[in-house]
């Protein structure tokens, strides 16, 4: 069973943040995983739907966790 994969506008989009966040996350190591199709400097960056969501479910965690404190 194939998954689906997102490119880094389409989880820009989903997370109405721009590209150029998601940059500076992958940079800093917290936004959601990802992977290269090529390693190195020019390999595209994409991610995981199962992924995506999976950090959004732990980001929704960690905040109602924190409001509830």
């Amino acid at each position: 069973m194939a998954q689906a994969v997102l490119e880094e506008h389409e989880v820009a989009e989903r997370l109405k943040v721009s590209p150029r966040t998601l940059q500076n996350w992958r940079w800093l190591g917290t936004g959601p995983p990802y992977f290269k199709l090529s390693p190195g400097r020019g390999g595209r960056v994409r991610y995981r739907l199962a992924d995506v969501e999976a950090w959004e479910r732990a980001r929704t965690a960690e905040q109602a966790g924190g409001a509830a404190a």
